[in-house]
């Protein structure tokens, strides 16, 4: 098998594809500063007689995939697959294998620290201090910036998935209650942490942090009627997808003061639009550009997983469907 790899991989993973599969031609979207779009990417994948492809943030459109009806597999080293036309995939039963978690221990630190910096008051202090403003009187700072602890705080997770389930296990013992809402997850399975319904997640808990995929069921799923049940003093932190969040609800809550404040990685527009920025530059956010999951381990799990399935399913026979996403087309490639 040819296969064709845009996505990063690190030297070893490549040798690892090369030596159970017959070729690796690696080409990274980096060096190309952005990502293949369909006609180029169609263009490498005819020019390298690929059989195969792994890919990062690649558009792996309809076009792409009925022009490469040959390919036996895609691989995405995200998350979910969402670059990829997966409608089209199931159909032309191209199996799609994705990356589940990759990114899970560099976002669940993320939002430990943001959290923390938010309620301690970090950045401003930090801009004070370099601004110069620290004048007569040594205890200025210690009233200017006290902050809460995040110890003691009711953190709720919407979504608990592998992001919402490691922050859970990270911030019990600080110690925080931690209770969740999704519908997907057996409360059997966690005993230490609460199930609760979205409405009362958001009434009772001091954080609410989002970690929701993009789907029929979650687009604009937190709105004002959510938002509004926030108590005053708490925070409000996605660093999963904007299109989950109703965004003009979210500045109108933010900016009439009803919550504390938000801390956000991603944004309707990225780069942000008119409205995004208005809700960036409030003085109660604090708002990073969707580095949640931007760390160079993040690369190194994602090749050890997608290595690990491949490997799996291909050369050992152990054709399991933890990690393919069109599970579908399960019966016609087995």
């Amino acid at each position: 098998m040819r296969i064709l790899v845009t996505a990063p991989y690190h030297e070893q993973g490549l040798l690892e594809l090369k030596s159970n599969f017959r070729e690796v031609i690696y080409k990274p979207w980096k060096e190309n500063d952005r990502a293949f779009n369909e006609d180029e990417l169609t263009e490498l994948l005819k020019e390298n007689g690929a059989e195969a492809l792994i890919t990062e943030h690649d558009h792996v459109t309809e076009k792409v995939l009925r022009s490469n009806r040959h390919l036996q597999f895609i691989g995405v080293c995200r998350g979910t697959p969402s670059n990829v036309a997966l409608t089209v995939a199931t159909e032309l039963k191209i199996p799609v294998f994705y990356t589940p978690a990759r990114n899970a221990q560099a976002v669940a630190e993320l939002f430990i620290a943001n959290t923390i910096c938010f309620m301690r008051q970090v950045l401003p202090g930090m801009q004070w201090l370099k601004e110069r403003k620290w004048e007569a009187g040594a205890h200025t700072s210690y009233l200017q910036f006290k902050g809460a602890e995040l110890a003691g705080k009711t953190i709720g997770l919407v979504g608990f998935g592998a992001i919402g389930q490691l922050i859970a296990g990270m911030i019990v013992n600080y110690p925080c209650a931690i209770q969740y809402y999704d519908p997907y997850v057996n409360e059997s399975a966690f005993p230490d942490y609460k199930k609760t319904s979205l409405e009362d997640l958001f009434r009772t808990s001091d954080i609410v942090s989002v970690h929701l995929p993009v789907t029929c069921e979650t687009q604009q799923l937190i709105n004002h009627s959510l938002l509004q049940l926030m108590h005053r003093d708490a925070l409000f932190v996605n660093t999963a997808r904007a299109s989950v969040v109703n965004r003009n609800d979210l500045y109108e809550v933010l900016a009439s003061g009803s919550i504390k404040g938000a801390i956000l990685d991603v944004f309707d527009n990225e780069p942000p639009d008119e409205l995004d920025y208005k809700i960036i530059d409030l003085p109660n956010v604090m708002a990073t550009p969707h580095i949640a999951g931007a760390t160079f381990e993040v690369e190194d799990h994602h090749v050890r997983i997608m290595n690990k399935v491949l490997i799996d399913w291909y050369i050992h026979g152990n054709q399991t469907a933890d990690k393919i996403y069109n599970k579908e087309v399960l019966a016609s490639v087995i």
